[in-house]
């Protein structure tokens, strides 16, 4: 997930790029070694700049994707056409190319797997990004903290991480993954294509009025939204209306950046 970069005293740091996976159409995962990172807490972002010869500099920022790992840390960006980092990073981009970064940027936007309440993710595109290193990383920490993610996509094409989610949405272990599919949904769903609505948000156990699943009533979990501004403005207004705290709701949204 990208967003306009935000200035700040920290330092840049060289890092260079280990592996590239595709992600899905037009995305990219990108992981990279970075000598000296302090680490990072799931939710946070970094500034990534690109240099030319002549000197001309833009940077961006991205969410982590990954797990803290040490040094290491893995992007996922999603292709702007008309960008002018997005191009480079999801397409010409390879391993042992060197990348310029800057970061852990954000403290509250975060997830701490010491909490042991139960959380609610709600992701609209790549706004799945950071909610996606909040997963991994309560895989990591061999926790069992009751996660419901709500993953609202244009189509079943467009998801990322879909067979990674599908897999941890299948072992059961207290993780359970939904979807909302806005312009076609898979064969035989149940539900026409569309935006998220209350009805969805009940039935996938955002209610806290209709728990599901063994949630009890009275359950204030977290709520983490993360999406395009519309996206987010939309369903932190659908989940305030279904009873949930608004202080327990936190947001963070992306709107055009050049890419």
């Amino acid at each position: 997930m990208a967003r306009a970069a935000v200035l700040g005293r920290l330092s840049w740091r060289a890092g260079m790029v280990t592996g590239v996976r595709d992600e899905g159409p037009g995305a990219r995962t990108i992981a990279i070694d970075l000598p000296g990172w302090p680490g990072h807490a799931p939710g946070q972002h970094v500034d990534v700049r690109l240099t030319a010869p002549d000197g001309y500099s833009a940077q961006r920022s991205y969410s982590i994707a990954s797990a803290p790992d040490g040094h290491q840390i893995e992007l996922t960006v999603q292709r702007i056409d008309d960008g002018e980092v997005s191009p480079y990073l999801s397409g010409t981009l390879e391993p042992g190319y060197p990348l310029e970064l800057r970061g852990p940027v954000g403290g509250w936007f975060v997830w701490d797997p010491a909490d042991p309440g139960p959380v609610l993710l709600l992701a609209g595109g790549s706004g799945i990004v950071p909610l996606m290193s909040m997963i991994r990383t309560r895989t990591a920490a061999g926790r069992t903290t009751p996660f419901r993610l709500l993953y609202s996509a244009r189509s079943p094409d467009t998801v990322l991480y879909a067979a990674e989610l599908a897999e941890r949405h299948l072992a059961g272990n207290g993780l359970s993954v939904s979807y909302a599919y806005t312009r076609s949904a898979p064969p035989g769903s149940p539900r026409p294509p569309g935006r998220v609505d209350a009805g969805l948000l009940t039935a996938a156990g955002f209610n806290p009025g209709h728990p599901a699943d063994g949630w009890p009533a009275d359950a204030t979990p977290a709520v983490f939204v993360c999406g395009p501004t519309g996206f987010v403005e939309a369903a932190a207004g659908l989940l305030v209306a279904a009873g949930h705290d608004p202080a327990m709701i936190k947001t963070e949204r992306f709107g055009p950046s050049g890419g």
